[in-house]
């Protein structure tokens, strides 16, 4: 048998098929040791076949056999992926695999058990310890052997292994994640509205599902319905969050309703967690994969439904080679498996909901909050009223009253900024600079707690100045306010009150997010201070009031989604409040009360909102009417990645020269943050009125990649700063 084989090694030059001779135990998706260039090097076995075109005397034998890691599906699919993102078929697979269990750098975790063999032996009686520990056996029959050792002594049991009246075994340990979510909850009765777009799921035979409810609509309990009619036809599901912050919360609801069949990935998890998740979703232990973006990849065969809720959210798109979205990946594999994929979400994505009401999407639509309860009332704060009055503090006299009049009362509240720190920036009074870091062109923000700044690109850490490093002043202020900033003035308003911060610096560790959601859910706080991560998703009973701190600081990115993306977050974050009986309120901060987005989003009229948007999208000839696509050309060499621009650019140039009217914009220019982590960065910015130039655009431009300097293609980038 000849195997075909793709060696994992991420080159141009070796993106094809190579023949090996196959060995005992070789079959289609096994992960395999082949001799490669003088070296053995991994490879992955994409098929069998009886012979090969070449002379098979000359074809090299595998060497070994590492696993069976890969899905019949999984090889079927890396093609079309790879030639999606332009991309080796070697890095594709890599997405299919835990990272460390790919480097080798875990495996199965196993201890060591002592068992009784002997039931009647009989010990000297000066050999206290093991008589002891005997005796202990005769009850227990076994025990770990180095719980054994801490309670009798290593001689003693040692001394008994000896003599054959233990045994040592060898036990699988399985490394869980999140233990304490435990318990079981019962199966809710669906509302008639619930019932009826279950039904209308089910019914559907389109792929693409949009459910389009509003905040506490009840999305949820729609999610689990259609996993537990999934799991009953024998099938498997995958359920992806936007955030690491949201898997806890879920993966506790579905643990509780699915027990051991729900299975965690993501990042945050150590390497040996999840690799035994992994190999419980590979081996069908587990038939539930819930996580952030890298678990639409989960190894499960036969999948039933895969859901994705947040739809809207920005991190489901890859920043990180191959840039993938993940929305993308779960329509080929709903494709493949001929399953439902559901979108929900309370603010669609205008591309998602134009597909939805052009009819190639199922639309569904939950318009009421599951307890009939009115969405939160929205009250609206002038800060520049306040500023008049001369407060100068985060509170405006609005949100200190009700933040005042909702501790009163025993409920919570969430404050949201979307800013951690304690300053955004630390300025000189004397000459006006601004203190940047040395390895990204973006100012540095100061930590109170650490007295430290801090960049928040490659996370950076410096002293506190005392001077200006510019003309040496001492007159350095800080502007802006961020989350600990916030925190700390909350502490003077409210001694008594008990306040959590949840942002990037507070949730190190696999389960920060999980502790603080805990503490907060266990109403251990009265305020929950956050950024973004605190926006979406959650549901905490008792938080009867929101404040949004800074709504209206997006809608002046110089980004084609600015007004989306603050409408998605006012209302996400406005949808926190008032979720059980209490009725909710929402204080919403900014400089700019009339502008239209801010009226859409307090008034909930998502349908008003859209309307406006494409049009506005249509006129302007931006996604979905034409598509962006940004050339990026990084490296640490200046000088080097300035004339791979230049090649890029005037190879691109051609392009453009020769299908004008296909170009809406084409220029070449630096990015607006010149340079990250030591890297500088410049673009070829495009707007295309015609997709057919993209495989024409992606050839040229990775042509000119070097191992010095890197280009990479985005299209539609979720973030064009």
């Amino acid at each position: 048998m000849v195997a075909e084989v793709i060696v994992d090694i991420v080159h141009s030059e070796v993106d094809k098929i190579f023949e090996y001779t196959a060995i005992e135990g070789v079959k289609a998706g096994c992960r395999v040791k082949v001799p490669f260039g003088g070296r053995l090097v991994d490879g992955y076995v994409m098929r069998l076949k009886e012979q090969s075109e070449f002379d098979v005397s000359k074809l090299k034998s595998i060497d070994s056999v590492v696993d069976e890691a890969l899905t019949e599906e999984c090889l079927s699919l890396v093609g079309a992926i790879a030639a999606r993102y332009h991309c080796p078929k070697a890095l594709v697979l890599r997405l299919f695999l835990p990272s460390e269990m790919r480097k080798g750098a875990v495996r199965e975790l196993y201890k060591k058990i002592a068992v009784l063999v002997q039931p009647d032996a009989q010990v000297p009686p000066r050999a206290k310890a093991q008589a002891a520990a005997l005796s202990y056996m005769q009850k227990e029959r076994r025990a770990p052997f180095t719980d054994l050792c801490d309670a009798f002594g290593r001689g003693a049991v040692t001394a008994l292994v000896e003599r054959g009246i233990f045994s040592i075994e060898k036990e699988r340990v399985q490394r869980k994640p999140y233990r304490s979510v435990e318990g079981k909850e019962q199966e809710r009765i669906l509302t008639p509205a619930q019932s009826e777009a279950v039904e209308g799921i089910l019914r559907s035979e389109k792929t693409v599902q949009l459910l389009h409810g509003v905040t506490g609509s009840g999305k949820t309990e729609i999610y689990l319905t259609l996993i537990a009619k999934t799991l009953q036809e024998g099938k498997s599901a995958i359920f992806l969050v936007p955030e690491i912050s949201l898997t806890p919360q879920m993966f506790s609801q579905l643990r509780a309703r699915f027990g051991g069949a729900a299975a965690i990935l993501h990042s945050g998890l150590s390497a040996g967690e999840k690799f035994d998740e992994w190999w419980r979703l590979r081996t069908g232990e587990a038939k539930i994969a819930v996580g952030a973006r890298s678990a639409v990849f989960a190894p499960l065969q036969n999948i039933g439904v895969i859901i994705m809720d947040e739809e809207h959210d920005g991190s489901y798109v890859s920043e990180t080679n191959p840039r993938y979205n993940a929305a993308e990946i779960a329509a080929l594999r709903a494709e493949y498996n001929g399953c439902k994929l559901v979108l929900g979400s309370a603010t669609p994505s205008v591309e998602t909901y134009l597909k939805a009401e052009q009819g190639e999407y199922n639309l569904l639509k939950l318009p009421q909050r599951i307890n009939q309860k009115p969405l939160p009332e929205v009250l609206i704060a002038d800060m520049r009223r306040e500023v008049r009055r001369g407060n100068n503090s985060p509170f405006s006299a609005v949100l200190r009253d009700e933040l005042e009049d909702c501790l009163a009362k025993g409920n919570q509240a969430i404050l949201f900024l979307n800013r951690r720190g304690f300053a955004q920036s630390v300025v000189c009074r004397e000459c006006g600079a601004v203190v940047k870091c040395e390895n990204c062109d973006v100012s540095l923000t100061y930590h109170s707690e650490e007295n430290c700044l801090k960049c928040h690109y490659c996370g950076a850490s410096y002293r506190m100045l005392s001077a200006c490093p510019s003309c040496g002043s001492v007159l350095l202020s800080y502007t802006g306010t961020g989350t600990q900033k916030v925190v700390g003035e909350l502490k003077k308003l409210f001694p008594a009150a008990r306040i959590l911060r949840m942002d990037v610096d507070t949730t190190s560790g696999k389960e920060g997010h999980f502790k603080i959601l805990q503490q907060f859910s266990r109403h251990e706080a009265d305020i929950l201070v956050g950024t973004q991560m605190i926006a979406k998703g959650h549901d905490f009973p008792s938080v009867t009031l929101v404040g949004i701190l800074d709504g209206d600081m997006s809608l002046h990115f110089s980004d084609y989604r600015s007004g989306e993306r603050t409408y998605q977050l006012i209302t996400q974050v406005a949808g926190r409040s008032g979720r059980a009986q209490e009725k909710g309120k929402v204080v919403l901060q900014t400089y700019d009360p009339n502008n239209y987005i801010l009226r859409f989003a307090i008034n909930y009229d998502y349908a008003g909102f859209f309307k406006h948007e494409i049009a506005l999208r249509k006129a302007t000839a931006f996604p979905p009417f034409a598509k962006i696509v940004r050339v990026m050309v990084t490296g640490e060499d200046e000088q080097k990645s300035i004339e791979t621009l230049k090649q890029v650019y005037f190879s691109l140039k051609e392009l453009f020269d020769a299908h004008t009217e296909k170009f809406l914009f084409f220029n070449k220019m630096k990015s607006p943050v010149k340079r990250i982590q030591n890297k500088f960065r410049y673009q070829v910015l495009m707007r295309l009125a015609d997709e057919s130039l993209l495989p024409q655009i992606y050839e040229r431009s990775l042509f000119y990649k070097t191992r010095d300097v890197l280009v990479y293609v985005e299209e539609n980038p979720a973030n064009l700063g």
